[in-house]
């Protein structure tokens, strides 16, 4: 097996992912597939949007490749880029052209962090041409059907400097994604640790409550993500109130009064 089968093996999900649908996400973007649409999922850090990702790619029987954006992403790392190996020069894909080639399901993870030129490089892909030019091979690799890209966005960061063009998102099926309503999130607590319901229903409580704070000190409220964390922590003994602090307070912010107030509410529920 040669390192390009190697990598798009390891990228198969054989193990169904845990996850619980809030609405018709599944149905529309199985629907976006057999069409050929790209899909933009849209929501706050930690709601579950890199799992719906995962159970997609599950259900699709498809390779998932995940690209964590960040600001030194360039076009290059995501084409691809020629490297000297054993004293030859040889082109090497990168994660986009790979999954053209190979029909991998692309997933790049909070897209707006890239740099707005290396954006540019998916529009051929995300329209009706559904093709990739590679300048460097005078290439242009065409998407077999089973290629699928998707990308993800937390629309509450957005600011002039890293909000998303126009040109790009009106080429995707959007879906937007939050916290679960109360009663899913508990189960979700549940189900994700084996955590006791009256523990997983005061955490969700909790978490409710540091989202209420949203924009009176914090940028954002607890996650789902740290709610499974904390609930982790919990089931492995440690004390709720410490746990709370440990997963939730401290990631959520670094300023002493706030930490007092939010450790405050977990004192009152546990």
């Amino acid at each position: 097996m040669n390192e390009a089968a190697a990598a798009l093996q390891s990228a198969m999900i054989e193990d169904e992912p845990y996850y619980e649908p809030v609405g018709q996400e599944i149905e529309v973007f199985e629907s976006a597939y057999r069409n050929g649409l790209p899909v933009l999922l849209k929501g706050p850090t930690g709601c579950g949007k890199t799992r719906f990702m995962e159970h997609m790619a599950w259900r699709l029987g498809r390779p998932l490749i995940t690209v964590s954006c960040h600001d030194d992403l360039t076009a290059s790392d995501l084409v691809g880029r020629y490297l000297v190996k054993g004293g030859e020069t040889t082109w090497i894909d990168g994660p986009l052209a790979r999954s053209v080639r190979h029909g991998a399901i692309c997933y790049l993870d909070e897209v707006v962090e890239a740099r707005k030129d290396t954006t540019v490089v998916i529009h051929p892909l995300a329209d009706d041409r559904r093709e990739l030019p590679i300048e460097k091979l005078g290439e242009v690799l065409r998407a077999t059907p089973e290629f699928c890209l998707a990308m993800s966005y937390n629309p509450g960061y957005q600011s002039v400097l890293k909000d998303l063009k126009q040109s790009t998102r009106q080429r995707f099926v959007a879906l937007e994604f939050d916290y679960p309503v109360a009663e899913l999130e508990q189960t979700i607590v549940e189900k994700e640790t084996g955590i006791d319901s009256s523990s997983a229903a005061q955490l969700v409580k909790f978490a409710h409550m540091t989202r209420n704070l949203k924009g009176q000190g914090l940028d954002e409220g607890a996650s789902t993500r740290l709610l499974v964390h904390a609930a982790k922590l919990m089931r492995d003994g440690v004390d709720p109130v410490t746990a709370c602090e440990t997963s939730i307070s401290q990631a959520l912010t670094d300023d002493e009064d706030m930490l007092a107030a939010i450790n405050e509410l977990s004192s009152t529920l546990f």
